[in-house]
């Protein structure tokens, strides 16, 4: 078994430092163009050759490989959620045995990590590096990308963040948003209330009608998030619509919540619903990731593996059957809330995990 090397912290924090310094958040083409630059200046500074930046719609994705048969895909995000100028509010700091700002956990640290992990590796031939530039926005973007490097490579570990504790994420959930748009009829709330048809009335119908879906008994949460109706207080909404974020565990579930969506009926004569959506990013099976946890389990004796109901871009290589470990990143918490933050005494552990984890699949 490869021996752990050390790895600078103090470099890696500079990087983490360079990264966070740019700002990148999610659908901010101008932002991400400057980050996947700077992400890109990280690799090839640690890792040498160059590394490519896809464009899309969504931003760069930047892309890096060292060449030879393809192996293992180290995949990861450099969007964030976080607006620009949150950096003024809540600079990058070191303190207290922590980094914070904007991203560190969320998902920059495990970006840097992996780099420097993989720069003690004297052989990286078969290793790629993907990172895009939509992930906290459903990935539409870099999904086929993803998808044609996992599959070439036959391997992903992915470097989101680690679970409460540390721990790895051995599965996720298939996670997607619905819209449904209820249309009504306009009339005066006064003079004539029954010649409209009020779509609020309708929209709290659907949100109960919704909201039953769920099966929390097998993983399925089905969640109404978001609701407007009505333009003016004397006036029967003509217009309302229910965002709904929904989880599952199972294709099954998928299929079934999927269907349920598609045959949702109004209540109210003359009202009309219309439905948009999916579940987007399928159930990531703890199968997935069997065989890369337990090489994670002799590298670090102990170590815990999770399900847990966030996705990543690890659902889509996972559902296609490729082996896929997730929770690679920092340790820490906090990830798209202020109080983010990133545990400095972990940052080289995970580091050598990761260069642990690549030396073992070049060498099976």
């Amino acid at each position: 078994m490869r021996q752990a090397v050390d790895v600078n912290v103090d470099a890696m924090l500079e990087d983490l430092r360079t990264l966070v310094e740019i700002e990148s958040p999610s659908r901010d083409t101008e932002a991400l163009a400057a980050s996947a630059k700077a992400v890109a200046a990280v690799i090839e500074n640690r890792l040498g050759g160059q590394a490519t930046l896809v464009e899309s719609e969504a931003g760069p994705h930047g892309h890096w490989s060292a060449g030879g048969d393809p192996k293992i895909l180290i995949l990861g995000h450099h969007d964030t959620v976080f607006p620009l100028g949150t950096l003024e509010r809540r600079p990058f700091m070191v303190a207290d045995g922590q980094a914070t700002g904007p991203g560190v956990f969320d998902m920059l640290g495990g970006l840097v990590q992996a780099v420097h992990g993989l720069a003690t590796l004297d052989d990286l031939s078969g290793v790629e590096i993907l990172m895009t530039a939509d992930e906290e926005v459903g990935s539409r973007s870099s999904r086929a990308l993803i998808e044609e490097r996992a599959l070439a490579c036959g391997a992903v570990l992915v470097v989101e963040g680690a679970a409460d504790g540390g721990g790895l994420k051995t599965g996720r959930k298939g996670c997607g948003t619905f819209r449904v748009s209820i249309a009504g009829r306009a009339s005066h709330a006064g003079l004539e209330p029954a010649a409209g048809v009020n779509a609020l009335i309708e929209a709290s119908h659907q949100v109960l009608d919704i909201a039953a879906l769920g099966r929390p008994e097998v993983g399925t949460t089905v969640t109404p998030t978001v609701a407007s109706a009505g333009t003016l207080d004397n006036v029967v909404p003509a217009e309302a619509t229910v965002i709904v974020d929904v989880r599952v565990e199972s294709a099954d579930e998928k299929e079934r919540i999927e269907s349920a969506f598609a045959a949702l009926a109004p209540h109210l004569d003359e009202a009309r619903i219309a439905v948009q959506g999916a579940i987007s990013r399928p159930p990531m099976p703890e199968s997935a990731s069997v065989e890369l946890f337990a090489v994670a389990r002799r590298l670090l004796p102990g170590l815990e593996g999770r399900a847990v109901g966030g996705g990543s871009d690890g659902n889509f290589t996972a559902a296609l059957g490729v082996p896929t470990l997730d929770g690679l990143g920092a340790v820490g918490g906090g990830a798209h809330a202020d109080h983010e933050f990133l545990v400095i005494d972990a940052m080289a552990e995970r580091a050598n995990l990761v260069a642990g984890l690549v030396h073992a699949v070049q060498h099976a």
